[in-house]
């Protein structure tokens, strides 16, 4: 198309089949430098790894990027203390499949640490948990949540 328009040759009737010629020759292009973009800043933010990973390999098809390459945009992607965390490991993973399984898993094991961190801190009784200690009562009584002591 490129070598009619140089030498005056291409023949269209309208803009808009102007618009369809160009959409046909180069649109394919287009589609692949727009999921380039967007591959080369997709962030998790304050998503969940699982989410990240989903919308990372939705932009990744039709985008010509293979192993290496999405790695490092994964990588890139990443929160920073998973990124850390995941690189810092004594095997750390080699595939974009194991980087997004392990990310995966540790972000969960980081957001229920978090759950736990918190009902702690405010000395919450855990579900499945009858009694907690009561003072006075002499050494290792605990009263029960119907205040009997036990």
């Amino acid at each position: 198309m490129l070598d009619e328009l140089a030498k005056r040759e291409l023949e269209v009737e309208s803009v808009k089949q102007l618009f369809t010629k160009i959409r046909n020759n180069f649109g394919e292009t287009l589609k692949k430098e727009r999921k380039i973009e967007q591959l080369r800043t997709i962030e998790q933010g304050e998503r969940t790894c699982d989410e990240y990973v989903q919308e990372f390999k939705k932009v990744t098809r039709g985008s010509g990027y293979k192993e290496r390459p999405l790695i490092k945009e994964f990588k890139r992607g990443l929160n920073g203390s998973i990124r850390r965390k995941l690189a810092e490991v004594e095997e750390p993973p080699t595939t974009i499949g194991e980087w997004q399984e392990r990310a995966v898993r540790l972000n969960r094991n980081q957001r229920q640490s978090r759950i736990e961190e918190k009902m702690l801190g405010r000395n919450m009784i855990c579900p499945g948990e009858n009694a907690q200690p009561r003072g006075g009562h002499g050494r290792g009584s605990y009263r029960g949540r119907g205040g009997q002591i036990t």
